[in-house]
């Protein structure tokens, strides 16, 4: 059988890695990215390492956007998705994150995301979200079925309907990404994580004892 010839991101980060030690992070990460479609959780907690702990300084790029593009061969969105979608499942699904060593399909990395942004920004409600998520882990739906989905939920938001709990559940996961992000930042005063926290707690309880009104203008 004829092996499927290689691209030309896969023979670059090959010839990186014959320069690597197989025992350093760097090489590591980049064995990763040579899997990337099977295993996208994997990259993705592997990319959160190195862009909280500012990794890609060590290894010469100035910024983590310019080592995914030029080593990683990932473009800037791809890696954010990637990385949002990892915080999300770590934080929101246990039960799916527990799936990661299972021999089946994973979701698509971009449905993931679909999801987070369903719960952290979209304003999906709980029913709405539990349809979505339902498509993506129990259903199995391709990426763009699973996105058919959400936009059709999503234009509903955009309608002219005011709802007050959509900019707060918005701030929130505003919030809780920047908390996530300053666990990795050595040398941070503590007064900023404690402020950080406070604003989660303070929004959590507004959203808590919020009745949602709807008033159409």
């Amino acid at each position: 059988m004829t092996d499927i010839p290689k691209s030309s991101g896969e023979r670059f980060i090959e010839r990186i890695m014959g320069e690597l030690d197989p025992s350093s992070e760097r090489f590591q990460v980049l064995e990763t990215a040579k899997r990337f479609k099977s295993s996208w959780v994997e990259l993705g907690d592997r990319l959160l390492a190195v862009s909280s702990r500012d990794l890609y300084k060590e290894w010469g790029y100035g910024s983590f956007e310019d080592y995914c593009t030029k080593e990683i061969r990932i473009k800037k969105e791809t890696a954010q998705k990637l990385t949002l979608a990892y915080r999300f499942m770590e934080k929101n699904e246990p039960e799916l994150m527990a799936r990661r060593e299972e021999p089946r399909p994973f979701p698509d990395y971009r449905s993931i995301d679909l999801l987070r942004q369903a719960r952290e920004e979209k304003g999906f409600s709980d029913e709405e979200y539990a349809d979505l998520r339902k498509c993506v882990v129990e259903q199995e739906r391709s990426h763009p079925t699973v996105l058919k989905q959400f936009q059709e939920v999503a234009k509903t938001r955009e309608e002219p309907v005011i709802d007050p709990s959509v900019p707060l559940k918005a701030a929130l996961g505003a919030a809780r990404r920047l908390d996530t992000a300053l666990r990795g930042v050595e040398e941070l005063p503590g007064d900023y994580r404690e402020m950080v926290e406070r604003l989660i707690c303070t929004l959590e309880e507004e959203l808590e004892g919020m009745q949602v009104v709807v008033e159409h203008r």
